[in-house]
């Protein structure tokens, strides 16, 4: 089995949503997709190939991880070190100054990318024993800025968010189409709320959620690691 459902559905969500213009406050859009598609198609031909019993769904690309390099939750050193990943990253369309990509050469840690690959890492050892049945995907493939800050899909206007929520529910069903999980586990109540929903007719499937490891969360920096793996155990997904 090989990943190129994958890569076809990637390339089409990337399309739809590049056509899409977004009012103010939105200043800018990126779309890594697009300019990091490189880095994120190796991704999915390392590690998007065959049946997975778990899918993760983030919401959409951080400012410091994905939005650099194309990886869901991409911290630099987490994608380049630990899962090998490597490739050039263009720019956007238009480049925040205050949000500038500057691909694997990005000095920022992203915090949420840095606990979720870390806590893989620690309970599997290698990338290769967590993908066996897991995989990682973000709901929504764009960032949005208002200036400096970061804006996430929830709070877009429900006449701009229509048609994007659209184009994400038919890629997220594909994707658990090819993959087949048992498993549907939102990281954070947004994911888990649009997931449920999209997938509301697949028959067998099963849906839960972990804390969201942002630094943002007060509850996540008092011990997500713990956390998140306490309610997976609660879950059932992992043993104690």
């Amino acid at each position: 089995m090989t990943a190129q459902p994958l890569i076809d559905a990637a390339r089409s969500l990337s399309a739809r949503v590049d056509a899409m213009r977004f009012a103010p406050p939105v200043s800018h859009v990126y779309n890594p997709l697009d300019y990091a598609w490189a880095v994120h198609q190796r991704y999915l031909e390392r590690f998007g190939s065959g049946r997975k019993r778990v899918v993760f769904v983030g919401m959409n690309p951080g400012p410091f991880g994905m939005a650099q390099i194309g990886v869901p939750f991409g911290e630099i050193a987490s994608a380049r070190d630990w899962l090998g990943l490597e490739g050039p990253v263009g720019q956007p369309r238009e480049t925040n100054p205050k949000r500038p990509v500057e691909g694997f050469a990005c000095a920022r840690s992203e915090v949420s990318g840095q606990r979720l690959w870390g806590l893989f890492r620690t309970r599997f050892g290698t990338p290769e024993a967590f993908f066996a049945e897991h995989f990682v995907a973000n709901y929504c493939p764009l960032a949005f800025f208002e200036g400096g800050r970061n804006l996430t899909p929830d709070k877009l206007p429900a006449a701009e968010q229509r048609p994007l929520l659209q184009a994400c529910d038919e890629h997220l069903r594909t994707l658990v189409d090819t993959l087949q999980p048992e498993w549907v586990i939102g990281i954070g109540n947004w994911a888990e709320k649009r997931a449920s929903e999209a997938l509301a007719g697949t028959a067998g499937l099963r849906f839960g959620r972990i804390l969201h490891p942002s630094p943002a969360s007060p509850a996540a920096n008092r011990g997500w690691t713990e956390a998140a793996t306490r309610q997976l155990q609660t879950l059932g997904i992992w043993a104690n």
